[in-house]
């Protein structure tokens, strides 16, 4: 079953942000864009170089008024240790939440139940707390955050025009589509 246009279920984890151990809730989602970016684990290798790329554009994400939220099933003392030992998880100043108990990963359907990890997925997350763009790759295929805010823009585009839809490869600024009989066999 998909998970497009569901509410994100409820949950309560500890996350490491910015030197503290916080609380995130799914209360938290509510009036605003989310991510929601699971990878497997810890001090591995693909892992460091998708979380720098989010950190590195970042800024362009909560120009957007998007939240990012990092989620693997490691717990929030081993984030803290990534953090601090790892020049490139340094940069991170969004959440890195804590799934130990496997329920986040559960929820978002991402969880390989025989290893206890979650593979990457990545959802997008609208300010009603519903799900509007699940992308899940396999473990050796890293993910792109340019990509990824393209994307986030179309999703608010067509959020704040309901009677619009963006074409493949849409891009800000560019033409968008108006669905009706005219259009139909002429694309």
């Amino acid at each position: 079953m998909s998970l497009i246009n569901t509410e994100v279920k409820p949950f309560k984890a500890t996350a490491y942000l910015n030197g503290e151990f916080i609380d995130v809730t799914e209360a938290d989602l509510k009036g605003k864009w989310s991510i929601f970016f699971f990878y497997p684990a810890d001090f591995t290798f693909v892992c460091p170089t998708e979380l720098g790329d989010l950190a590195d554009n970042y800024a362009e994400f909560k120009k957007l008024g998007v939240e990012i939220y990092s989620v693997s099933t490691d717990t929030h003392f081993t984030h803290k240790a990534w953090h601090d030992s790892s020049e490139t998880i340094g940069k991170l100043q969004y959440p890195m939440i804590a799934d130990p108990t496997l329920q986040i990963s559960r929820n978002f359907e991402v969880l390989i139940e025989e290893a206890g990890l979650a593979e990457r997925g990545t959802f997008v997350v609208d300010p009603d707390g519903k799900i509007q763009i699940v992308e899940i790759n396999a473990g050796n295929i890293g993910r792109n955050a340019e990509e990824l805010l393209r994307k986030v823009k179309a999703a608010q585009y067509v959020r704040e025009n309901p009677n619009e839809v963006c074409p493949a490869k849409w891009k800000e600024g560019e033409e968008t589509l108006a669905p009706s009989l005219d259009l139909v066999g002429k694309i």
